[in-house]
């Protein structure tokens, strides 16, 4: 294999592409980015065992062949070379990289070895169409919410239904649940499936215009193209929680507040309980307001909001980080937060319009015990 490349048009390629590099594995193959030299181009994929992205760039192609180099060095490499034209080649040791009047070797592994998740297809019968900057708001909106641990694996992903004319998602980790939609989506049927919460970040990294996308979900995998770089991931197989059975049905409190200012004041008291655990704050909502309360070592806030009150008046703790992540999210200059009881789940929405809701569940403080 023998190739000459424009030196920043292959150092984005090379990062873009080990984001799906495999990371402290016992595989050295699934930390190595695979390089196929053909015809006129060149093609650079990374598979860590979930997703794997592919991507395709043009090339002085002088002898066809693939090699598979270890990816967070190569990528690392060719972007302090970037202002260079760029001559990669097979030797005897794995390959060599000339620039300038410079020359540097790496070692490198056989393509033989390099595993294939299924086979990279972007066309099939399941699909749904979406614009790119839908697409990225939704996932923004809700990706937060997936867990992060292995409890249940099946809550690191976020549950995608697209079925008439809209796309849903809804992702939750056992102390939170966020909801979102958007109409204007275009598919073949119905789809329904767990899509990781790392590949949808991924795919939100590419999208930058309004262009219609294309996804594809076809037997328990996900593929997607964004301009010249492909992305394929495992779906995650099982039974998602269904939000009917979270979701309260009717609610005795009300409140809804300006945005920012609760924002700006939940922000404040989180200063004074960084690092705590729970991150605890607490409200105490009467009529035309609610008191922002946090204490810890460092000191004490207590901040009014004005606020209007629809229903009984209620004292409430939860996670700090929980409730800014949700109001932030959220559109619009005012905010309905709904209650029940103390100990009980509450929720977030735009006053009006809203397409996205979240559920957050109260810390039991020991006055609540």
């Amino acid at each position: 294999m023998r190739f000459i490349c424009n030196g920043p048009v292959l150092s984005d390629a090379a990062l873009t592409v080990s984001k799906a590099c495999a990371v402290k594995t016992i595989t050295p193959i699934l930390e190595c980015i695979k390089l196929r030299a053909e015809n006129d181009g060149l093609t650079l994929t990374a598979y860590d065992g979930e997703i794997s992205i592919e991507k395709k760039i043009l090339a002085e192609v002088l002898e066809e062949g693939e090699i598979c180099v270890n990816g967070k060095t190569f990528s690392d490499f060719v972007g302090k070379i970037a202002s260079f034209e760029v001559i990669v080649a097979t030797s005897d040791n794995g390959i060599s990289i000339r620039y300038a009047d410079s020359e540097t070797n790496m070692q490198a592994l056989s393509s033989a070895d390099f595993p294939r998740l299924g086979n990279n297809s972007t066309s099939g019968e399941n699909y749904f169409e979406i614009k790119e900057s839908e697409l990225k708001n939704l996932i923004s909106k809700t990706v937060f919410c997936c867990a992060t641990d292995e409890s249940r694996p099946i809550l690191k992903g976020c549950l995608l239904e697209a079925k008439d004319g809209k796309l849903t998602a809804t992702a939750l980790d056992g102390f939170r649940m966020a909801c979102t939609e958007c109409a204007g989506v275009n598919g073949a049927g119905a789809i329904k499936i767990v899509c990781p919460a790392r590949t949808l970040v991924e795919i939100s990294r590419m999208l930058d215009g309004d262009e219609l996308l294309t996804i594809y979900a076809d037997k328990n995998l996900l593929s997607v193209a964004v301009k010249d770089t492909v992305i394929t991931s495992r779906l995650y197989a099982g039974e998602f929680v269904r939000k009917e059975n979270i979701y309260p049905v009717a609610f005795t409190t009300r409140l809804t507040v300006r945005k920012a200012e609760l924002i700006d004041s939940v922000e404040r008291a989180s200063v004074l309980i960084r690092g705590d655990k729970n991150n605890l704050i607490s409200f105490d909502i009467k009529p035309g307001k609610v008191t922002v309360n946090a204490n810890s070592d460092m000191g004490k806030v207590e901040e009014t909001v004005a606020a209007d009150l629809d229903g009984k008046e209620l004292k409430i703790a939860m996670n700090g980080k929980y409730l800014l992540d949700a109001l932030k999210a959220l559109d619009g200059e005012e905010t309905v937060l709904s209650f029940n009881t103390s100990i009980s789940p509450f929720t977030l929405e735009n006053t009006e319009g809203g397409d996205s809701q979240y559920l957050i569940l109260p810390v039991r403080t020991g006055a609540q015990a």
